[in-house]
């Protein structure tokens, strides 16, 4: 990229990004002012302007991750909602949406309001607080789900991801309780009563390892209950980190009836297999677990086929402390968003349209972000990400900005790079750069 700017914007300026192919078409120039894309065109120009050269670069409108842990309050150690809105504006992030596991966990309004005011307060990514279902996340009674709808932070997510609601009748009841306000329930699909002890995916794997394996059913069994209370209710579903071919299968059928339901795969099982295990490496502990290679066949093939709707990062920081431990107390999670982009780009190639669809306007358009998730043009919001897709990099974990380290990617040489993120017509990254 050459460019007339180092990192460290000047707030309120004007920028005027030149050649740069938006979404992947022909090469044209985007000038932001104002908080918006105020031209588009060949040959702009604007006094006084800062330019960046875009040349060879694509345009893409900022992602959006509807799955992000920021740990705080209360794991601070291991991430702060400013360590990880660092960390989503260098993988081209402008909002993503923080999950409910924090201690305290966020299950009343005051504690989504806390983490709505520390995103605001850093100001790299929109932060929107994901709140709890249950009280606790311990599946017993429902949360404050109406207080925290309104709330300043205007929850519309409920998850009590790391959990899954399993008590059918809590389930049916907050699909029909968020029904009021076209809210959604995302769902961490397990069948805690198939997965107890488990390590990894069940399977050859698992078997000559000795691990107690997860069981894919666990998964599938969840979700073909939910969907079908979601079309008995009316309410709308979301399916948290798909992981086998079994749950795609589900989806598919579900989405033929027109159930409201939408779904996401995270990078890590889009690219990795159960074969990892094979090391005994805890970084590569998650949960739901690393599946099979055909699992990753079914996943990829659903996510271009759009019966998985997005792609979401599930990033989840630990202290080294709970990874840097024996496989059976390493604490499972994967940090993921400095390195989704890239590891689409390896998936699926240069297809812009699609990788915008899944991690952007999708996600914005599930999530009620209306100022996201939209294609550089006119009087839109200039929250865009710029994208050097000949670039290559080797992933190094201490060079990320994520307080933690636990990367699965360490080593990998991977395409594509973050080369500015604007949030709002501001830079938060420049060059590749943090601007703060």
């Amino acid at each position: 990229m050459k460019t007339e700017l180092t990192a460290g914007g000047d707030p309120g300026a004007a920028y005027l990004i030149r050649g740069v192919r938006v979404v992947g078409a022909e090469p044209t120039d985007l000038l932001l002012t104002g908080g918006v894309v105020a031209e588009v065109g060949r040959g702009l120009a604007a006094r006084g302007a800062r330019v960046v050269d875009g040349d060879g670069l694509v345009a893409l409108p900022g992602l959006v991750d509807l799955h992000t842990h920021l740990r705080e309050p209360g794991r601070e150690d291991a991430e702060t909602v400013e360590s990880g809105s660092r960390a989503a504006a260098l993988g081209g992030y402008t909002a993503v949406c923080a999950m409910a596991n924090t201690s305290p966990v966020a299950d009343t309004a005051g504690v989504v309001e806390q983490v709505w005011r520390l995103g605001r307060e850093a100001g790299l990514v929109d932060v929107q607080p994901i709140g709890a279902v249950t009280v606790g996340l311990a599946g017993e009674h429902l949360a404050e789900l109406g207080a925290m709808a309104e709330s300043a932070a205007r929850v519309r997510i409920f998850s009590d991801d790391g959990h899954c609601v399993a008590d059918p009748r809590l389930m049916r009841r907050a699909l029909e309780y968020v029904k009021a306000f076209d809210g959604v329930i995302a769902q961490h699909a397990e069948e805690p009563r198939l997965t107890e002890g488990a390590q990894m995916h069940e399977g050859e794997v698992s078997t000559r390892l000795g691990l107690t394996g997860w069981p894919a059913v666990a998964e599938e069994a969840i979700i073909a209950r939910d969907v079908l209370l979601a079309e008995h209710v009316g309410s709308r579903l979301h399916v948290c980190h798909l992981s086998t071919a079994g749950s795609v299968e589900v989806l598919r059928h579900a989405k033929k009836r027109g159930v409201r339901v939408t779904a996401e795969v995270t990078p890590h099982h889009l690219l990795l297999t159960d074969e990892r295990a094979t090391s005994y490496d805890p970084v590569f502990k998650v949960n739901p677990p690393l599946r099979t290679a055909a699992d990753v066949t079914a996943l990829r093939e659903a996510l271009v086929e759009g019966i998985v709707d997005i792609v979401a990062t599930d990033h989840a920081p630990h202290a080294l402390e709970d990874k840097e431990c024996e496989w059976a107390y390493a604490r499972p999670g994967m940090l993921g968003l400095e390195t989704a982009l890239s590891v689409l780009l390896d998936v699926l190639g240069e297809r812009w349209d699609l990788i915008a669809e899944r991690m952007s306007r999708t996600p914005a358009r599930i999530a009620g972000l209306v100022e996201h998730g939209r294609d550089p043009a006119p009087g839109v919001p200039a929250n865009l990400t710029l994208v050097d897709p000949a670039a290559r990099r080797t992933i190094d974990p201490g060079e990320q900005a994520s307080r933690s380290r636990n990367t699965p990617y360490a080593g990998l040489t991977l395409p594509g790079r973050i080369v500015a993120t604007f949030l709002r017509g501001e830079p938060t990254v420049l060059d590749g750069k943090a601007v703060r």
